[in-house]
């Protein structure tokens, strides 16, 4: 365990991640054939897929947050929302990003991006559709999240070559495939490293890849918390707020069993867009609900055996080892 996480801490020392990680990450993201040479559908090997496959909206859920620390419930968060998209029939979740906040963002109590990156990298160790991205850390200061969103978007169409489309505005025309005999092309190429990864440096899969047929969409997802956040006047920029629920949507899980219908009636945008809103419906009294960063904080700064109940023991084991929030406030 410890040598995963000094190897975590060196590669986060370099500013940098290796072609072969880069690579590795976006595999876990698309659940699709992608070293294969493209061929007409007919000469395909396996069954044909059916409409219903598709038509499903390919999804990725991205979270940003504090993660100071992360917490089973937000790993938790993760997976409630992937079920409950699944159980709509209408999407296909391939993969989560966990996006933490830039040392900047001035929150008490906030400790340094490079701990709060490994830590996040403990929490997601054992899953395979979850990772961790350190874009937002890495730049020169805080990043708003309708600029995380578009940082996302921008990177996944690049890398990619899939359909990026808005919440409201589907595309119904295909992605046209690479031809079989063109030689694919780098993303980039880059002849000096900077010290901090660039999103050209991020995106450098080597090839340019293409799959057809699949419309990839990129949904925030957050904690009934943050929608109320929305509601605050002056708080959130309402330009952001139109991109953020208008262009890319939302998917919400309540905590606290908090009421979500009367959190987005106080909210003109949140009104407006309200059909782009999806709030997971499963277990109101699901015991991850109550779990927060703040509780972890509080239970570690008085020694409370409960802080098992809110964080993985490898996080616990780290913070430990690193001696973070012990004496914190906040």
């Amino acid at each position: 365990m410890l040598e995963k996480v000094d190897v975590d801490r060196k590669m986060l020392a370099r500013g940098r991640k290796s072609q072969k990680e880069v690579k590795e990450g976006a595999h876990t993201m698309l659940h699709i054939e992608t070293q294969k040479k493209r061929r007409p559908l007919d000469q395909r090997e396996g069954p044909t897929r059916t409409m219903t496959e598709t038509t499903k909206t390919h999804v990725i859920l991205l979270a940003c947050g504090s993660f100071n620390p992360i917490t089973k419930g937000h790993i938790q968060m993760f997976e409630r929302a992937r079920d409950y998209l699944h159980k709509t029939g209408r999407f296909i979740v391939i993969g989560g990003i966990v996006s933490p906040v830039h040392d900047s963002y001035g929150k008490q109590g906030l400790v340094s991006s490079r701990h709060r990156l490994i830590m996040c990298q403990l929490a997601v160790q054992n899953s395979d559709w979850i990772r961790v991205d350190p874009w937002e850390c890495y730049q020169d200061t805080w990043q708003t999240t309708c600029s995380v969103l578009e940082h996302h978007r921008d990177l996944m169409k690049r890398v990619t070559g899939c359909i990026l489309s808005n919440v409201n505005t589907p595309s119904m025309t295909p992605v046209v495939g690479q031809p079989q005999n063109e030689t694919p092309q780098p993303i980039y190429q880059n002849s000096n490293v900077s010290s901090k990864p660039t999103a050209d440096e991020n995106a450098n899969l080597g090839t340019v890849m293409r799959y057809e047929e699949i419309e990839l969409r990129i949904l925030l997802l957050c904690g009934s918390d943050l929608l109320e956040s929305f509601c605050i006047p002056g708080l959130w920029n309402e330009a952001d707020m139109e991109v953020i629920v208008g262009d890319f949507g939302i998917v919400v899980v309540p905590r606290d069993a908090a009421d979500t219908d009367r959190i987005m009636n106080h909210s003109s945008i949140l009104r407006k867009y309200k059909n782009n809103i999806m709030v997971v419906k499963d277990d109101v009294n699901h015991p991850m609900s109550v779990v927060s960063s703040t509780k972890s904080r509080l239970a570690l700064q008085h020694g409370d055996g409960h802080v098992v109940d809110y964080l993985s023991q490898p996080v616990i084991d780290y913070i430990l080892k690193s001696q973070l929030y012990i004496n914190a406030s906040g």
